[in-house]
């Protein structure tokens, strides 16, 4: 069907329906929304979709979709009352995620004219969509659906046999980053600047939580922990404590963020940096290391226009470094990211050492070694030596204590972390740990400084893996756990977690990317600091770490590469 003055019916206006109700709306087509809640109705009409407690308003539809409960006896009397008002030849469409689809087309009494549609998570712009039909659907109804669907800003795709395993895996990081927010951890903003910035995520979890709604999570959360018994999977007090007071999320106007009746957020909490100290003078750093995340970090800052000392073992792999550095920036004026005269004053702007005292006159020396306790303690100790009076010490660690970074020297209050993402040059996050020590002036230097280097920064103190690795490994091993115990494959995860959840990258790819190496040592350290459960590294990932089987960087991991 190709008209385009048509109107489109939307049964029940909770997450799933309302969110679809909108971007139609928004697409410019009429829609008609039915709810027998008259608040879930007033609400619809607020964000200027037609909205209605009457199911006989459906009657001029040409398409009806179904989103209400997850329920079949549910459904089912919702598609015979669809029936009961629309002509015969209406498509009738189905949101159900895990029910019958065959069974709910019988349920209809019109088998022929329902098909099913197919969304992992309230749907927005650019989201992926399946459309499933059944042995008994005509092709006409199938077609009726896409012509529909294809003026809007979706995509459609198939989410695979794993699509249950990718929501599952969606609701237990839900929830961990839920219990992170609830112990006060972090502010609801950094957690979701975090894992949209460190992850290159759609939305942050707390959005996304909201957008799912607080009372599907938890009902679908309890369900997992039935199936499962893991302590993961138990719905934190406090989610239950919101829903128990109808605190639901962006479809009733208040979740985790408050909503506009148009939806729109509110209002952001205030900062923790509220009133901050003065930062000190910044215009000369050093970076010491000469790996990957050092000379990143260098790249950026002598880009960022600072005076740049770097200072590796030999004066050779400092060279060394400076030139891998000068060859990146290189690409990126090919690349078009930089212009030749940045790239030529960068390059004067950096300077290559293997002397600690030649670190004297640093504003700020940023350390970027190996992740080990007694190899930081000893550069820590050594930097408070030669370092001036005032000058703020940095560790990139995300995995180990920025606090015993601290303790190894005789000024603490100088010291905090800055845990910047690799590739530094590209990654836009970085989270600033501040310790019991930290002197507010030396925080808000530490945010000055990511600012000035083009970063966005979120806060946290001092626990092993910060935000991003903690909420992010655990799922890791989750995802590594159904592939061990048989129940999906790799590539059928990966493929519902792209396609499904619209994430650039699934479980395994990004292993691949992160090398598998560097996973199971973050994982190690996070389960024997934290005494986590969640991130004990599976047998698998270590074993294919034995193997030399560590990503991308070697051709192999997960996937072969070559």
């Amino acid at each position: 069907m190709t008209e385009t003055n048509v109107t489109v019916g939307v049964v029940g206006l909770g997450s799933l329906g309302l969110a679809f109700a909108e971007l139609l709306t928004a697409a410019g087509i009429s829609v008609v929304a039915v709810d027998a809640d008259a608040a879930a109705v007033h609400r619809a009409q607020d964000r200027s979709v037609p909205a209605t407690t009457e199911i006989g308003a459906l009657s001029a539809c040409y398409v009806v979709i179904e989103a209400v409960t997850e329920d079949a006896e549910v459904k089912g009397a919702a598609l015979r009352a669809v029936a009961s008002v629309c002509a015969t030849d209406v498509v009738v469409v189905s949101t159900t995620a895990s029910l019958s689809l065959s069974a709910l087309a019988t349920a209809s009494g019109r088998p022929t004219r329902l098909v099913g549609l197919r969304f992992l998570t309230p749907p927005v712009a650019g989201s992926g969509f399946e459309v499933v039909s059944t042995t008994m659907s005509d092709k006409d109804t199938v077609g009726t659906l896409k012509t529909l669907l294809n003026r809007l800003a979706l995509e459609e795709r198939t989410f695979g046999p794993a699509r249950q395993h990718a929501r599952d895996l969606l609701l237990t990081y839900l929830n961990r980053s839920f219990a992170l927010y609830e112990a006060g951890y972090a502010t609801r903003e950094d957690i979701d600047t975090a894992m949209r910035l460190g992850c290159g995520l759609p939305a942050g979890p707390l959005t996304l939580l909201d957008r799912i709604g607080l009372d599907v999570v938890e009902r679908e959360l309890a369900d997992l922990y039935r199936r499962t018994g893991r302590a993961a999977h138990t719905p934190v007090p406090l989610l239950t404590a919101m829903v128990r007071r109808q605190e639901l999320g962006r479809k009733v106007g208040k979740g985790v963020y408050e909503y506009e009746p148009s939806g729109a957020v509110i209002s952001a909490q205030g900062s923790r940096l509220a009133g901050e100290a003065e930062p000190r003078q910044i215009g000369k750093v050093a970076l010491v290391g000469s790996g990957t995340m050092a000379r990143g970090i260098a790249q950026v800052a002598a880009l960022g226009g600072l005076d740049t000392i770097l200072l590796a073992r030999s004066h050779e792999k400092a060279e060394v470094a400076i030139e891998a550095i000068d060859a990146a920036m290189a690409r990126a004026v090919r690349r078009g990211q930089i212009v030749p005269d940045q790239r030529r004053a960068a390059l004067a702007r950096l300077c290559p050492s293997s002397t600690f005292t030649d670190l004297g006159d640093r504003d700020v020396v940023m350390e970027a070694v190996a992740e080990d306790d007694d190899v930081k303690a000893e550069i820590f100790g050594k930097l408070d030596q030669v370092c001036r009076p005032g000058a703020i010490l940095t560790t990139t660690t995300s995995s180990l204590s920025v606090t015993g970074c601290a303790e190894a020297t005789a000024r603490r209050g100088d010291v905090v972390g800055m845990h910047f993402f690799n590739p530094a040059p590209a990654m836009g996050l970085v989270e600033v740990c501040r310790t019991e020590f930290t002197d507010d002036d030396v925080l808000a230097t530490a945010h000055l400084l990511a600012r000035t280097l083009g970063k966005t920064t979120v806060d946290c103190s001092d626990r092993a893996g910060f935000i991003v690795n903690y909420l992010l490994f655990p799922y890791l091993n989750d995802a590594v756990l159904l592939v061990e115990s048989g129940a999906a494959t790799i590539e059928d995860i990966d493929c519902a977690v792209e396609s499904g959840l619209g994430w650039p990258l699934g479980p395994f790819a990004l292993m691949d990317v992160i090398g598998l190496d560097v996973s199971e040592a973050i994982q190690q350290r996070l389960h024997g600091v934290n005494h986590d459960p969640d991130v004990k590294p599976t047998t698998m990932l270590t074993e294919l770490t034995k193997l030399g089987r560590l990503g991308r960087k070697v051709g192999a991991g997960f996937f072969n590469h070559g």
